[in-house]
């Protein structure tokens, strides 16, 4: 469904993308892993074409979408969902309006058909009765389930995730990445998640490629990785893990003398 091949890109001086590689099937779900500024957003964006590499090809669905423009990129990126870090919620539009918006927007829907698959949707991620509210008296794990149904009331074919459980509590992350889960075995979207919650993400996808330096340096599944040689994968995995931990574990008073 996705396939890069010898991807470069520069932003200004600074070379992000070093000839990447990678495919993602049909159906599959792929963890991007890696340092912070290493560039896996930076991957998402020319993905979805928001962004031109230097060189290289990215197909998705068979098309070249460095070679696609105008309205045929605009249909292609209709197949997509994009959930955002932030949500990306409008502020000034109740919950419903939000989920409604790209059906308003991209189809010919009647209202009446636009509120059956709104009202589905928002049963789906648990926030049925709150269609009234606006983004600013949802809490952070309700802004991010409230964007994921805007993402799939388009029954997209291709998801993509970007950090979806950062700044999130472990409980509310935890709720988060089983929606997803929940999502992905009702629809079976090909998807990418970019994310820093090891191993927890491990438990979402079906593979994993670790960015480091502009190149792939690590493609397997979730089991593989943890069996791998490299001292640059490892050392990563063992600081992610370490860091979660320090994280989620709760803070200790000590007696006042």
């Amino acid at each position: 469904m996705i396939k890069i091949v010898n991807l470069h890109s520069w932003l200004g001086n600074q070379k992000v993308l070093d000839g990447v590689n990678l495919e993602v099937k049909k159906g599959e779900v792929l963890a991007l892993i890696g340092k912070s500024g290493v560039g896996k957003s930076v991957l998402l964006k020319h993905i979805v074409g928001l962004m031109r590499g230097k060189s290289g090809e990215i197909y998705v669905g068979g098309v070249n979408v460095a070679k696609t423009r105008g309205r045929a990129l605009e249909r292609l990126r209709e197949r997509f969902g994009f959930l955002f870090q932030g949500g990306a919620l409008f502020d000034s539009y109740t919950v419903y309006d939000n989920v409604a918006f790209p059906l308003r927007e991209k189809t010919r829907m009647s209202e009446e058909e636009i509120r059956e698959k709104v009202l589905f949707e928002l049963e789906q991620v648990g926030l049925r009765g709150m269609e009234h509210k606006y983004p600013a008296e949802l809490s952070g794990g309700m802004k991010k389930r409230a964007a994921l149904a805007r993402c799939m009331v388009t029954e997209p074919e291709i998801m993509f995730f970007d950090e979806p459980t950062t700044g999130l509590d472990p409980l509310t992350a935890n709720s988060i990445n089983m929606l997803i889960k929940k999502t992905y075995q009702r629809t079976r979207f090909t998807g990418i998640i970019v994310s820093h919650e090891i191993p927890e993400v491990f438990n979402l996808v079906h593979k994993v490629a670790m960015l480091w330096e502009g190149k792939i340096i690590f493609y397997g599944t979730p089991h593989e990785i943890f069996k791998c040689d490299d001292e640059r994968v490892r050392g990563f995995i063992e600081a992610a893990m370490e860091s979660c931990r320090v994280e989620n574990t709760p803070a200790r008073f000590e007696d006042g003398g």
